[in-house]
This record gives structure tokens, C-alpha cells and sequence, in this order.
């Protein structure tokens, strides 16, 4: 694809500039570009962040020394990134996939060759490097690293048998290769900023007396996680306390409870949170919900983390010493990768976090643990999940319970059916009066009913009689 450089590069907003936004509205506009002649492009993509941030330089004086302290704090409330323009992105497998493609050579005159190969690897791989003191004045750098190979294979798509060089004539030539990848081991593609997981093809062309030409093309791979499976469908809760604290003396506790229908959900979905906060405190308090992701990288025993909000939910203030609930309210997931937890190096996580903001104090978090899938809900995966998922269910006919004492049996017209009746009934005669048949209330045909039926027969007497009491005489 082919467009002219760029001379100016505008991005413009559907509405004007002095327009104030609110959370869950859409943000729409465009990006132009001007040219002046032809160029190639590879991406264009537009990304979005909203943060806050706040940083102040303090310095004290450490007797002839003056050292400099500088506080620095940042909170990032969304992130957004969308390709406008994207060619020749790479395809897309999973294990046990099939992957084929050709080598294209094109030589303007006759050349010789001494091979050409393919070589397919895939690996994870995890790199940072941290600041260490020794001393007063010894400072040094430890470097971190790791990487876990996924796939390795090699071919052969020309080499003539005996070793010599193979001559090719001017023109094209292609060399079709084919390879399956490996069965339940692979790991989902990933890009972060200690870590990768990358799968890429390489071809190598050897020549007498040149330099090794060399490409390389890459290629995805996302492992499936179905989320119609029990662990996944399985509801999440939990209940968290906190006893608020302002100088040393008890203001109060705070109480989080809440629940979410299931573990496992897709990107683009929406999150029904039913939540409740009970605030016994003097203070009003802020209820809010982020989803979060986790990446974890592992080298040599040590761990580091980022962490970062991919969506967030606020709720109304609650009013000192009252109670709140959240009936479902609705937190969608944003596009997002899928969850990785089977690589040994990189871990990536997602939490819903269900907090509240406590003046004086630090907040009150509760964490439920969410995992990222691909193969969405199906419509009928579960009795609960699939109604659930969207709307909250009225489950107080559960707590009907059939009564412990017995119940009288059914009447005759509740049990018998109308057919039966007729039958069992005989024809009435001309001179007989009818009036009192049709005053009668209509046969029920629903069989269901509430009633419990007369027991069933038994030779044995339910109900004996004391062996005190004296048998009675049948001729007296």
C-alpha cells in the first residue's frame, strides 16, 4: 500500500474542543494526512490515555551535602490504542495448526546457490536490569534474563544431494514448505515491556563468495481458553472489612461485599457487579471497581510486576453511617489479549478490584479474581451463567420450601380428568335436572400440583397399636 510522505499529520474531533466528557460516552473523530508524493506505510494507529500526575522536587541539606528528593505519582484511568491503518499483519494460529507458505527467489541473471532453509522458532523471553548500592560510593547493575523455547524446526528447501552448488537460471522461483506446529505447548503471543512471547519464520539463502541473505517473517499464535468450563463458570464473591483510623483513634468500619456471576469472560463483554458498602464511619466514602492486568515476569527467582487499569466503574458517594448496594451495575471489558498462565517466565492476570476511597485512610480493596478467554459464552452453556450474565434473576421462589406436616390429598376433580368422568359417570336421563352440573366449577387439567399424594398401600400397618392395650373381641 502506498501513499505520499507525510507534510501534515491533524488529528480532529467529531465535536468541539471545550466539550466535556463523562465515563462511558464514545470520543470520535479522524486523522488526515496531506502528501506531497508516493510513500510506503506500514501502521497507523491512534492511542488514547487519560492519567493524572503529580511531582514536586523537595531538597535537604545533609551537613555540606544538599540532596534533592523528588516525589512523583501517577494514576492512568484508561487506555485505548486502535489501528486505523495495518498491512500485512501477521497471521494468526494456534497448536496443532498447519503452516504453510512459499519462498519467492527472483534473480535477474544466472546465479548459483549453495542452499536455502527454513528455520521456525518460537520463544519467550524476559529482560530488565536494576540498580544496586554496595556502599556508600559502589553502585552497580544486575541484569535479569530468561527465555523458554516453544518451537524449533528446521527444513531443507534447496541443496543439491552432493554437497556442490546448485545453478538457477534468471527468473522466479518459489519453494512451497509446510509445517505443523506443535500439539498443546505453545503460549500465547505477547509484546511487554520486560518480556515477549514471539513465533517468526526465517529463510537463509547461501551463495559462494556472498554474504547469507536472510528474512524473516513473523506470525501470532493465541492459544484458545474456553470459558464454558465449571472452574470458569463458577460464581466469585467476597466480603472485606476495614476499621478506619484518623489520629490514632477508631472512626469507624467499612465494610465491602460483592459478587460477580462467573470467572471467565471475553473482551467486549459487560461485567454485572453486584456489590453492597456499609459505611460506619462519620465520613461519606467513595465506592469505585477497576479491572486490572497483572504481567509478571520471572528470571532466576526474582519477580517483577506491571500493573495497569484497562476499565473502571465509580460509583455515588455513600453518606456517613449508611448502607449502599450496586444492583448489576455494568462494567465493560475493553479489547484486551487473553489471559496467560501455562508460561513459566510471563504470567499475564486480570482482577476485578471492588475498593473504596476512606478520607483520612487508605482505601479498602476487594480483589476477585477474572480470566481473559476467547471462545465466548455459549448461549446455553449453563442454567445459571447465560441468563445471568445480562440481566439479575428474581430467585425468591427458592426459598419456598414444601412444608414439613402432610397435606390433605387432592380433591377427586383436581386428580381425575374430564374424559374420565364421563366415563365413570352414568348418562343422565332427559327428566333429571341439570342446572346443578353446570353450576359446577370446571375440571383442572394440570397435573402438577402442590398437593402430596395418599400413601402408598402396604401390608404393614403405619400406625400399630400399643402392645398395652388389649386386642378387641370380633364377637363381642
Amino acid at each position: 500500500m502506498t501513499f505520499r510522505p507525510t507534510e501534515h499529520l491533524t488529528l480532529e474531533l467529531d465535536i468541539p474542543d471545550d466539550v466535556v466528557y463523562s465515563s462511558g460516552e464514545t470520543l470520535t473523530g479522524k486523522a488526515v494526512l496531506e502528501f506531497s508524493r508516493e510513500v510506503k506505510i506500514r501502521a497507523l494507529k491512534v492511542l488514547c490515555r487519560g492519567a493524572a500526575t503529580a511531582q514536586w522536587l523537595e531538597n535537604r541539606s545533609v551537613g555540606f551535602n544538599t540532596v534533592y528528593t523528588d516525589y512523583t505519582s501517577k494514576i492512568t484511568y484508561f487506555r485505548k490504542r486502535q489501528y486505523l491503518i495495518r498491512v500485512n499483519s501477521p497471521p494468526v494460529f494456534s497448536s496443532g495448526d498447519v503452516v504453510s507458505g512459499k519462498v519467492v527467489l527472483e534473480l535477474a541473471t544466472e546465479s548459483k546457490v549453495s542452499s536455502l532453509k527454513l528455520h521456525a522458532e518460537g520463544f519467550a523471553k524476559v529482560h530488565w536490569t536494576e540498580s544496586r548500592s554496595a556502599g556508600s560510593s559502589t553502585a552497580y547493575t544486575q541484569n535479569y534474563s530468561d527465555e523458554v523455547e516453544y518451537l524449533n524446526r528446521r527444513e531443507v528447501l534447496l541443496q543439491a544431494d552432493n554437497g556442490e552448488m546448485t545453478t538457477l537460471p534468471a527468473g522466479r522461483h518459489e519453494y512451497p514448505f509446510s509445517f505443523q506446529l506443535p500439539e498443546e505447548t505453545l503460549v500465547t503471543s505477547f509484546e511487554g515491556k520486560h518480556g515477549s512471547i514471539r513465533y517468526w519464520v526465517k529463510v537463509k539463502l547461501h551463495r559462494p563468495w556472498t554474504t547469507v541473505k536472510k528474512i524473516k517473517k513473523e506470525f501470532t499464535v493465541i492459544e484458545p481458553i474456553d470459558i464454558n468450563t465449571p472452574s470458569l463458570l463458577a460464581p466469585q464473591a467476597g466480603t472485606k472489612e476495614k476499621m478506619a483510623r484518623i489520629w490514632y483513634r477508631n472512626a469507624g468500619q467499612v465494610t465491602i461485599t460483592a459478587k460477580i456471576d462467573r470467572k471467565g469472560y471475553t473482551p467486549g463483554e459487560v461485567i454485572p457487579v453486584f456489590a453492597e458498602f456499609d459505611n460506619s464511619t462519620s465520613r461519606s466514602v467513595l465506592p469505585k471497581a477497576y479491572i486490572t492486568q497483572t504481567q509478571t515476569f520471572i528470571a532466576r527467582g526474582t519477580m517483577k510486576q506491571k500493573r495497569a487499569v484497562v476499565a473502571t466503574l465509580c460509583g455515588d458517594a455513600v453518606g456517613a453511617r449508611r448502607r449502599e448496594s450496586w444492583h448489576g451495575r455494568a462494567i465493560k471489558i475493553p479489547p484486551v489479549g487473553p489471559s496467560i498462565l501455562q508460561c513459566r517466565i510471563i504470567r499475564v492476570e486480570y482482577a476485578l478490584k471492588v475498593c473504596v476511597d476512606i478520607p483520612g485512610t487508605s482505601k479498602l480493596c476487594l480483589e476477585l479474581p477474572l480470566v481473559m478467554g476467547t471462545i465466548p459464552l455459549h448461549p446455553f452453556g449453563s442454567r445459571t451463567s447465560s441468563v445471568s450474565s445480562q440481566y439479575s434473576l428474581n430467585l425468591d421462589w427458592l426459598h419456598m420450601a414444601i412444608p414439613e406436616q402432610p397435606e390433605p390429598p387432592p380433591d377427586y376433580s383436581s386428580v381425575v380428568s374430564d374424559e374420565e368422568a364421563v366415563r365413570s359417570t352414568p348418562a343422565a336421563r332427559p327428566e333429571d335436572d341439570l342446572s346443578g352440573i353446570l353450576q359446577r366449577s370446571l375440571m383442572a387439567y394440570v397435573q402438577e400440583f402442590r398437593f402430596r399424594p395418599p400413601p402408598v398401600y402396604s401390608e404393614v400397618d403405619p400406625n400399630p397399636a400399643p402392645f398395652s392395650m388389649r386386642p378387641r373381641c370380633m364377637t363381642c
